[in-house]
């Protein structure tokens, strides 16, 4: 699992009311000064003063596109996981989940695949052929039939049951989770 690592810049950035205020307007969509103003309802200056600093401790991004006049903010992948740090764990389920399913699947292919054993003259514990036939001189011929087992291992079985219901449960709680957690507690 990924780890946010703050530093002394980071500190300094999240001491301010303003800045947390600007990084919740920042979640989920990229916004220009103009658009922060509004809904911060701070002067432009101030913003622009508190997301100088937000880029610097690299919880925002800028982008400037060439040609055009203005620039758009966005919260890095920092700045999201400081937001959100459940988002973190429900993604590292999700994939465990994922994991399992493709676990079981393939679990449940070996299982149906099988194996296919051939049956033997000594496996029968005969000494006699088993089939016997007459040529047109009315000489015996002795020939020994191939016989094929067809076997499954339960193992298979029961590992890809157990697969899908991990995969079940996981999927519940991260889904759980994801409901639990899906407005910001910052």
């Amino acid at each position: 699992m990924s780890k946010v690592t703050l530093d002394k810049d980071t500190f300094k950035a999240l001491a301010s009311e303003a800045r947390l205020e600007i990084l919740k307007a920042l979640d989920g969509r990229q916004m220009n000064l103009s658009e922060l103003a509004k809904k911060t309802r701070l002067n432009k200056a101030t913003i622009h003063e508190h997301l100088t600093k937000l880029h610097e401790a690299k919880l925002v991004k800028k982008k400037e596109r060439e040609g055009h006049k203005w620039v758009y903010y966005k919260l890095a992948w920092k700045g999201s996981s400081l937001i959100h740090p459940e988002n973190t764990k429900i993604v590292v389920l999700l994939s465990t989940a994922f994991v399992f399913l493709c676990g079981g699947i393939l679990q449940l292919w070996w299982y149906a695949k099988g194996k296919l054993i051939e049956i033997t003259d000594d496996m029968i514990h005969s000494d006699t052929p088993i089939i016997t036939t007459k040529n047109a001189m009315g000489n015996e011929t002795a020939y020994s039939q191939q016989l094929f087992l067809f076997t499954q291992d339960p193992i298979f079985l029961y590992a890809a049951v157990m697969c899908f219901i991990l995969f079940v449960v996981i999927l519940s709680v991260s889904l759980w989770k994801f409901w639990i957690n899906r407005e910001p507690k910052l």
